[in-house]
């Protein structure tokens, strides 16, 4: 399996598992969101709780230049601890929230 192959998988793997830890109140889903094409994934948050309606993004990660760039990341442990346990480098994972010029004080890839 290639390079691209093997992170895609291991992308959707990841993100699926975040999918299935159900919320403890309200009748709130986690979706998940996978294009191959561009190279895009989602999980995404939908529903209603006592304070009203739910939408938003929890994770999105982006495959450019065969890097894997979190792009965001609202999970309490961080998805890039997850990727590495998956096998996935520092040095393929991008921090992308982090400004381009800030990432080379984090442990992992600038771009």
């Amino acid at each position: 399996m290639d390079k691209l192959e093997n992170y895609r998988d291991i992308v959707e793997k990841v993100i699926s598992e975040y999918a299935a830890i159900p919320y403890s109140y309200g009748e709130i889903e986690r979706r998940t969101m996978f294009d191959r094409e561009k190279d895009s994934y989602l999980l995404y948050v939908v529903g209603w709780n006592n304070r009203g309606r739910i939408h938003g993004i929890n994770l999105h990660i982006d495959i450019i230049n065969g890097k894997i760039y979190i792009q965001h990341d609202s999970t309490e442990e961080g998805i890039a601890t997850d990727l590495e346990l998956a096998g996935v480098p520092k040095s393929d994972i991008v921090l992308a929230w982090h400004e381009p010029e800030l990432r080379k004080y984090t442990e992992y890839a600038v771009a």
